[in-house]
C-alpha cells in the first residue's frame, strides 16, 4: 500500500486575553486549519481574576502533542504571540510556582509610592527613559517590584520569570529566554536611551530573575522542528506588512483602541508624548518603534449607541451609508464621552455631544466620523514622519467613510487596506522564517555579537 506524503506545515500559538488560538500555515503562509480555546478566569491567590494558567499550559502541550503525531502533518517550526505584560515565575525546579497575574491587577498605592520614590529621578523623567506610560502592573517590571515587598516568601523561589510569549516557547523549548519585543512593551524594565535595563532593574536585584535576552528568533530545534522564541503580539502584528512592503508606513491598527504605529520612526519619547498616550514598542532586533493610541473604537460604539437612541433606528444603521459628506461647520461640535484622560487629548474632559441639531441619525453619523477622524489626526502626526503608505487593518478598515474621511485629509499619501489574515499569527510566522533564512546562511548568534547561540543556552540554565 502506497505511503501517503505528509504535507508541511508551520504552527503558531497566538493567546489572546479571550481568545487562544493554533494555526496552522502551509508553506505558502496560507491558513490550512484554526483551533479556538476558550479558557475561563480562575482567581489568583489575592482573589482577583487571571487566566488559568495549568489549563492553558495543558492546552498547548497537548495540542503540541497531537501535532507531533498528526497523521497528515509534518511540522516544520512553531512559534508563538501573546498579549504583554505578563509573567510566568518558575521555581527551580522549572516550574511555575505563581498564578498568572493579571495585568488589570491594582498594586498596593504604598508600595507604587516606595517605588517612585526611590528612582532617583521624577516620574516624568523615568517614563520618558522607558518609553512606558505608568500603567500599574501594565508595567510588568512594577509586578516583580510588588511581589519582592509584598510576597518575600514566594519572590525569593522564584529561579527565573518569563513574559508568557517566553514561556510558551519554553515549553516546547525547554530553554529560557527574554525576547527584545516582551521586555521593550511599556513594562518600565528597559532603558530605551541607554539601551538596556534600566538602573532600578539591576539595583532590585530584578536582572538576575530574568532569562538572558536575545534577537534570535529560533530558541531551538527539537527533533527538527524549529521553535520559535516568541513575542508580543503588537509587534508581531506589523511585522506582515513589514515583510510585503520595501517602502516607508505607518499602520493605523483599529479596534476598541485605534493604535498608529511607525516602524520607521525610532525617535525617542519626550514626557508630553507620553502624555499624549504615545508609547514605544521594540523590533525583535532591540530597535524602538513609536506608537500613539486612542480610544477611537469605544468611542465610536458609545456615540452610536446614543445616535440610534435619539433617532430610533437601529443600533447598526451606520452600515449602509457609504459616501462621506464634506464637514458640516453649522453642527454642534462634536464632544468625545469616553476618551478622557487618554489620546491626544488627555485634558479634555468628557462631554455630551448634543445631538438635537442634527435631521436624521445618517446625518449625526456624517459628524461623528469627522469628530473622529479629527481626534485620530492627532494621535497619527504623533508618529507619522510624512511616510506615503498608510495601512489601516481592523473593524474600521472596512468602514466606507472611515477610510474616505481619512484619505480627504492625506490627500498626498495612499490610504491601503492590506487585508491580513490573523495578522498576529501571521507575523510570528514571519518571525520565524526570517530565522530560518539565518540560520541557513550564517551561525545564530545572540545579543552578544560573538556568543553562539548554544552557549546562550547554556547560560540560560
Amino acid at each position: 500500500m502506497k505511503k501517503t506524503l505528509k504535507k508541511s506545515v508551520y504552527a503558531v500559538f497566538d493567546i489572546g486575553k479571550t481568545n487562544k488560538k493554533l494555526i496552522l500555515f502551509d508553506e505558502n503562509q496560507q491558513i490550512i486549519d484554526e483551533e479556538l480555546h476558550m479558557c475561563t478566569d480562575v482567581l489568583d491567590d489575592d482573589g482577583f481574576p487571571c487566566d488559568h494558567l495549568p489549563r492553558l499550559t495543558e492546552w498547548v502541550q497537548a495540542h503540541w502533542y497531537q501535532l507531533r503525531h498528526h497523521p497528515h502533518y509534518t511540522v516544520k517550526g512553531v512559534n508563538f504571540t501573546a498579549y504583554g505584560a505578563s509573567f510566568v515565575h518558575l521555581g527551580a525546579d522549572g516550574q511555575p510556582l505563581l498564578p498568572l497575574y493579571n495585568y488589570l491587577k491594582p498594586i498596593p498605592e504604598e508600595i507604587e509610592a516606595r517605588f517612585y520614590a526611590e528612582l532617583g529621578q521624577s516620574v516624568e523623567e523615568f517614563a520618558a527613559d522607558t518609553c512606558s506610560p505608568q500603567l500599574g502592573m501594565l508595567n510588568s517590571g512594577l509586578q516583580l517590584y510588588w511581589l519582592k515587598y509584598a510576597k518575600p516568601d514566594q519572590y525569593a523561589k522564584i529561579h527565573t520569570s518569563l513574559h508568557l510569549p517566553n514561556y510558551l516557547s519554553y515549553l516546547i523549548s525547554g530553554e529560557k529566554f527574554s525576547d527584545y519585543t516582551s521586555v521593550g512593551c511599556h513594562t518600565n524594565l528597559w532603558d530605551y536611551k541607554r539601551g538596556e535595563y534600566h538602573e532600578w532593574v539591576r539595583r532590585e536585584g530584578i536582572d538576575e530573575k530574568l532569562a538572558p535576552l536575545t534577537r534570535d528568533s529560533i530558541a531551538s530545534v527539537v527533533d527538527g522542528i524549529m521553535v520559535g522564541v516568541g513575542l508580543h503580539d503588537s509587534t508581531a502584528a506589523v511585522m506582515p506588512y513589514l515583510a510585503e512592503n520595501d517602502e516607508p508606513f505607518v499602520l493605523i491598527s483599529t479596534g476598541t483602541w485605534s493604535v498608529t504605529i511607525n516602524p520607521f520612526n525610532s525617535q525617542p519619547l519626550t514626557p508630553e508624548l507620553l502624555r499624549r498616550d504615545c508609547l514605544s514598542f521594540m523590533t525583535p532586533r532591540g530597535e524602538a518603534t513609536r506608537a500613539a493610541r486612542v480610544f477611537l473604537g469605544r468611542e465610536h460604539d458609545f456615540q452610536v449607541e446614543r445616535i440610534a437612541a435619539h433617532f430610533h433606528v437601529k443600533p447598526d444603521f451606520y452600515r449602509s451609508i457609504v459616501l462621506a459628506r464634506p464637514y458640516d461647520e453649522t453642527s454642534a461640535d462634536f464632544r468625545p464621552g469616553c476618551m478622557a484622560g487618554t489620546g491626544p487629548f488627555p485634558d479634555q474632559p468628557a462631554g455630551e455631544w448634543d445631538l438635537s441639531g442634527f435631521r436624521t441619525a445618517s446625518d449625526a453619523y456624517q459628524h461623528l466620523m469627522h469628530g473622529l477622524i479629527a481626534i485620530l489626526l492627532e494621535s497619527i502626526h504623533l508618529v507619522w514622519q510624512g511616510e506615503k503608505v498608510i495601512f489601516v487593518d481592523g473593524g474600521f478598515a472596512r468602514n466606507p467613510l472611515f477610510m474616505q474621511t481619512l484619505s480627504w485629509n492625506f490627500p498626498k499619501a495612499e490610504i491601503r487596506t492590506l487585508e491580513v489574515p490573523q495578522a498576529t499569527a501571521l507575523g510570528a510566522l514571519v518571525h520565524l522564517e526570517q530565522g530560518e533564512a539565518l540560520k541557513k546562511t550564517q551561525p545564530l548568534f545572540t545579543d552578544d555579537d560573538d556568543l553562539p547561540l548554544v552557549a546562550a543556552q547554556s547560560r540560560a540554565g
